[in-house]
This record gives C-alpha cells, sequence and structure tokens, in this order.
C-alpha cells in the first residue's frame, strides 16, 4: 500500500506540473519528416550566461539538424529533481535527460531507465577524444555507461575575498585555527567569516561535509563502510560531524545559512558580505560577465581580487589539501528507446551534441564548467576572465581527491545524512548530536543493504 500510495502521489505531482512539456522550453510543433525528441533540462537562469544556453546549444543543434525536433522542458534544482522522480514513477520519462552519474539520479541508474550508451560511444570512437575516467561504465551508478559525461567537478571549492579580508588587516587562513581566529576580527568589522546556502539539505553535504569525511576518515572510507570493514557509528565520522557543528559553535559559518536559499548566497559574497565562501566549482559560472547583458556579479577587474583553493587544513584530521570529486552530470537517453530505431539516431545525435567538443567550449567560456572531458580542447586559446582561470587551477591546490558521499551513497542512505547535517547546525532543543546524526545514517544504510 505504501508504495501504491507513493506511486500515486509522485504522478499527482507530475500531472500538477504538466505531464506536456509547459513552461519553460520550446514548443516547436513537430513537421512532417522530423523526429521529434523530448528533453528534461537542467537550466540555472542565476548563472551568468544561463540565458544564452538557448541560443548557443539548442538553437543551434536545431539548425545543424533541422531534421530533429527537440521539444524541452528547463527546470532547476529541487523542482528539477521532483519532475523526474515523477516521470520514472509515470513510467513517462522524456528521450534524453540530464543526470547525475550517481547520487541525485539514483532512481534512473539502478531501475536501469537509461540506456547503455556504451556500444553507440564505442562505435563512434568517442574514447579517442574523451578523459578515459569520463567513459569507464564503474563510474557511474548502474555499472554502465548511463550518462554522456561533460565535465570532472570538484563538489568543493572554498572562495576567497582578499577585498574584505584586507580591510579586517587579515590574510587568507591556511589552518582551522587561523580561521577561527579570523571570526571576531571580521565581525567587528560587520563581515561574516564563511557564507554557505544551506537551506537545501544537498548543500552542505556536498559542497563541504564531503570533503570533510574524507580528511577525517581517509581516502577510500567509503568501500570500508560499503563492505561492511567501517561504519557511519565509528570515531573517524563521528569527528567529521563534530567537526561541522564546531564550524556554527564557533561562529565561522553563522546559522543564518539554514535559512538561506541556494541562489541567494552569490550576491552576498560578491558584494563583500562575507571573507569566505563555500560551494561546489560550478558557482564560478555565476559571478563571471554575463555576455547578454555585459555585467558580472565580480566584474574582471575585481576577479583579481579572489582567489579559488580548498579548505584551510584542519588540525587532527588524517588528510588535508584535499577536495572531494566526483564524474560530472551529463546526457542519458531513456532506455525503451528502440536501439537502430531514427528516434535512437536522432537522440544519440543530441547526447553528442550537448557533451561534445563545441559545447564544451561554450560552457567553459560561460562558465558552465571547469575541467571538461573532452580532450581535444585547447584551454590556453579560449576567452577566460580571471575567476575561470582560477578554478582551472584548482586542481593544482589539492593533493588527494575523496568520494562525494551523494555519488557513491543512494538516496535512502545520503538523504538522513543530508537532513541531518542540518539538524547538527540548528542548536537548541531542535539540534541533533554527531552521534545521533551518525546513527542514523548506519541505521539506514543497514536497511538499504538488507533491502538489496
Amino acid at each position: 500500500m505504501k508504495n501504491g500510495k507513493r506511486l500515486f502521489m509522485l504522478c499527482v505531482v507530475l500531472l500538477a506540473a504538466g505531464i506536456v512539456f509547459a513552461g519553460g522550453g520550446n514548443q516547436a510543433k513537430t513537421s512532417p519528416g522530423q523526429t521529434e525528441i523530448k528533453v528534461l533540462n537542467y537550466l540555472d537562469m542565476t548563472a551568468a550566461n544561463g540565458a544564452l544556453e538557448i541560443t548557443n546549444v539548442w538553437d543551434a543543434f536545431t539548425k545543424a539538424n533541422p531534421d530533429i525536433n527537440v521539444i524541452r522542458e528547463d527546470l532547476f534544482n529541487e523542482p528539477f529533481h521532483q519532475k523526474v522522480e515523477a516521470y520514472a514513477a509515470a513510467g513517462s520519462l522524456p528521450d534524453v535527460i540530464y543526470a547525475w552519474p550517481s547520487g541525485r539520479s539514483t532512481t534512473l541508474h539502478t531501475n536501469k531507465l537509461l540506456k547503455d550508451l556504451g556500444p553507440l560511444a564505442a562505435k563512434d570512437n568517442l574514447a579517442s577524444v574523451m578523459l578515459p575516467g569520463s567513459l569507464l561504465p564503474g563510474a557511474q551508478g548502474g555499472g554502465y555507461l548511463a550518462i554522456l559525461p561533460r565535465a570532472m567537478t570538484s563538489s568543493h571549492a572554498f572562495y576567497i575575498n582578499n577585498e574584505v579580508l584586507k580591510d579586517a588587516g587579515l590574510t587568507p587562513a591556511k589552518t582551522y585555527a587561523e580561521l577561527k581566529a579570523q571570526v571576531p576580527v571580521l565581525k567587528a568589522k560587520g563581515y561574516e567569516t564563511i557564507i554557505m546556502a544551506n537551506q537545501d539539505d544537498w548543500v552542505m553535504q556536498s559542497c563541504l561535509f564531503s570533503m570533510v569525511a574524507g580528511r577525517f576518515c581517509g581516502a577510500g572510507w567509503e568501500q570500508k563502510i560499503l563492505s561492511g570493514q567501517a561504519k557511519f557509528t565509528d570515531p573517524d565520522f563521528v569527528a567529521a560531524l563534530n567537526f561541522i557543528k564546531t564550524l556554527y559553535d564557533d561562529g565561522v559559518i553563522p546559522r543564518t545559512a539554514l535559512t538561506t536559499e541556494y541562489g541567494a548566497s552569490i550576491g552576498q559574497f560578491a558584494t563583500n558580505r562575507s571573507a569566505y565562501y563555500v560551494d561546489g566549482d560550478w558557482r564560478i559560472g555565476a559571478f563571471i560577465t554575463d555576455q547578454s547583458t555585459g555585467q558580472a556579479l565580480i566584474s574582471p577587474s575585481r576577479q583579481a581580487n579572489f582567489q579559488i583553493t580548498v579548505f584551510p587544513d584542519i588540525e587532527g584530521a588524517k588528510v588535508n589539501k584535499s577536495t572531494s570529486g566526483i564524474l560530472g552530470t551529463g546526457w542519458g537517453m531513456n532506455a525503451n528507446i528502440a536501439s537502430g530505431s531514427a528516434k535512437e539516431d536522432a537522440a544519440w545525435k543530441l547526447v553528442k551534441w550537448l557533451s561534445g567538443k563545441e559545447t564544451q567550449i561554450w560552457l567553459l567560456e560561460s562558465g558552465g564548467i571547469t575541467t571538461p572531458t573532452r580532450t581535444d580542447i585547447a584551454v590556453g586559446g579560449l576567452k577566460l576572465e580571471p575567476l575561470q582561470i582560477a578554478g582551472s587551477q584548482l586542481a593544482g591546490q589539492y593533493s588527494t581527491t575523496t568520494v562525494v558521499v551523494d555519488g557513491v551513497f543512494e538516496g535512502p542512505v545520503y538523504t538522513p545524512l543530508n537532513v541531518g547535517l542540518q539538524a547538527i547546525g540548528l542548536g537548541g532543543t531542535r539540534a541533533q548530536t554527531p552521534q545521533q546524526v551518525a546513527q542514523a545514517a548506519q541505521t539506514a544504510f543497514e536497511a538499504w543493504k538488507a533491502g538489496r
């Protein structure tokens, strides 16, 4: 009954949102002789150049492929993920869909709802022009090439505003002890120390805690849990959770971060409300010049006053100078598309275009990605602003990459952890202790494992 009720509610959501593609997107009528392809696109209109994606990517594809009519639906953040789940539950996925290699797209991978692109990629010899790691079947949630990724992603990046630090008579903190000591100095000048947007529960887990877990637990910690050699309740993992509590208790991250919507914090950081900002490397695109308006949240002339690195060394951690990384997002095809059909041919052309050389070059120059999966792109010849160049050099700021929690564990496991990370920061009677959150994650993991 529970599963039936859940399916019914998801279908209601789907119908309420419009089972026919509507809202943001295109609705051109399919002409005789054209192949129609329905697409669910992830579009961040708050990013500089987000609106130009329509012209530079989608309209360009239509112009180059007049025999294909793309019916596109544009959504972002939680509404996008909710729509994916609703479509999946109703058995009505679009033909081409934006997806994560695991984590947020768990349903698509574990239920094999996406087509195996391996044979198509092999036929077109994509291995000759893409990073080897980007085509590894084992790097994706279903154990096969479900999406063609367009980037490698650092889910953690530590942005530094030297304008604020200079005004407070400070320099970038190299250790957590130094960072903590800067809190009262910055506060006296009217600044926050770190700004984050933690209202959405995925942000803390993906952009900061995954890196922290890697530092306290060491590289490969997730494999020990998956194999039963370790538990979420072990001292190292609890210590990582306790460090998040320390960040709030020390005032390094204000508790108001828990009521800050994702997207609101970029303007705060750009207007010198804080000395530091934590997000993923993809957020660089929010600060640079919007080519359609010529405006930027941080002008190119100011961008030299900002740095992009990783969180300062944490005393007592097993690993420092590390980040959390994952294969980037990309594009997949509905598994129900018949092999050898005209629809498969059209959908594959679109997937290759969306992850292809021209698109990745545009994404690099517009701030959409930082590290491309294509090997035939000369980054040095591109038009990049100072923050984009800093992003391209981020890999030189760390020596170890550990996993992103929602990239290796499925939704039933990481969701209690995400919620618990928020509860740790609440304080007062609503708060949960690190030990309680660790136990909730372990209980969820054991239930998930028993149900496999």
